[in-house]
């Protein structure tokens, strides 16, 4: 997601670290459309040059690329049109994985997964999955796969960390039923996981993306930080290592996908990959978060209409009106 103008934008060195990635055996690349208005899939393209069999290739759909109603969300006619567009930026003839990027309540599930099997039919897409949706979403689509012969999605790749444990409650055992990967995006819970950002720390600018401050400022989830940095010092680790160990604890958790912008950010979370915590950590660590819960929403996730617009909450003022009489 960091690989563009809102990141790292020096292509060359965004295709070093990628190579270093490769070198040290991470054989999974997550990008998508979206990031950077294509840009992010442009680099990932140059990088894979002569190695685009050595690794697991998945890219996204369904995210706003303009103001044009039709160049987003999950409809077929969008998802035919951009994938070719993936294609061509990503330098492949196939994406071994295609995810809807987003939940779309304004398109039948029913399109979008006929789309997508055409797709896979077409050898354009070897497998699909979703990313983002609530359990319920999930099973829907799975029994809509299963009574209209369609491909069902294969992943779901969901926001998880320590500071946001909720899909712990419906979202993993769900996909555990269905026998689903569950790749986890943010681990690091957007930085605040790194223990950069503190109680009285230093004011957070982020002109390039309005949520973050509001992410990292966060008085509940800094004060959770507090409480992890002296827990993550007893156990010997710094924090990113305690939050990446944390992330792929769980039995449902396939991956936990890293965003590395730097060389250095690369190394460090390389380091880490060997960390395993006990339970004596784990459980302290349920203490300070509890299972299934969540400190506060993480400001990109998805936010369902049914949350997000007052009048989907509220009766009309005239109901309550006549209500009241």
């Amino acid at each position: 997601m960091v690989f563009n103008q809102m990141g790292n934008p020096d292509h060359d060195d965004c295709v070093r670290i990628i190579h270093r990635a490769l070198d040290s055996g991470i054989n999974f690349i997550d990008t998508a459309d979206v990031y950077g208005h294509g840009e992010s899939e442009e680099i990932v393209g140059k990088a894979l040059k002569g190695r685009r069999d050595d690794i697991v290739l998945a890219t996204k759909v369904n995210g706003r690329i303009s103001e044009d109603p039709n160049r987003g969300g999950s409809s077929r006619r969008w998802i035919v049109t951009e994938v070719e567009q993936s294609l061509r930026r990503l330098g492949t003839d196939h994406i071994d994985l295609y995810q809807v990027h987003h939940p779309d309540p304004h398109t039948d599930i029913e399109e979008t997964l006929s789309a997508l099997t055409d797709l896979v039919r077409s050898g354009k897409v070897r497998a699909i999955g979703s990313s983002n949706l609530p359990a319920s979403e999930i099973v829907e689509a799975q029994w809509v796969a299963d009574r209209r012969g369609l491909h069902r999605f294969r992943t779901e790749q969901p926001t998880y960390s320590i500071l946001n444990r909720a899909i712990e409650r419906e979202v993993l055992p769900v996909c555990h039923r269905y026998g689903m990967g569950v790749l986890v995006w943010s681990p690091l819970a957007m930085g605040l996981l790194t223990g950069r950002y503190r109680k009285g720390g230093p004011t957070v600018r982020n002109e390039r993306m309005k949520w973050v401050p509001r992410h990292l400022t966060d008085e509940r989830k800094l004060d959770a930080v507090e409480r992890l940095i002296p827990l993550a010092e007893e156990a010997g680790l710094s924090l990113t290592h305690l939050a990446m160990a944390f992330a792929i604890t769980h039995p449902d958790v396939s991956s936990a996908i890293i965003g590395p912008r730097t060389m250095e950010q690369l190394e460090d979370l390389l380091a880490g990959a060997a960390v395993s915590l006990d339970d004596e950590i784990l459980d302290r660590i349920d203490q300070i978060v509890a299972p299934g819960t969540d400190i506060g929403p993480l400001d990109v996730s998805y936010t369902p209409p049914s949350v997000q617009h007052a009048a989907l909450r509220r009766r009309s003022a005239d109901e309550r009106a006549a209500v009241a009489r």
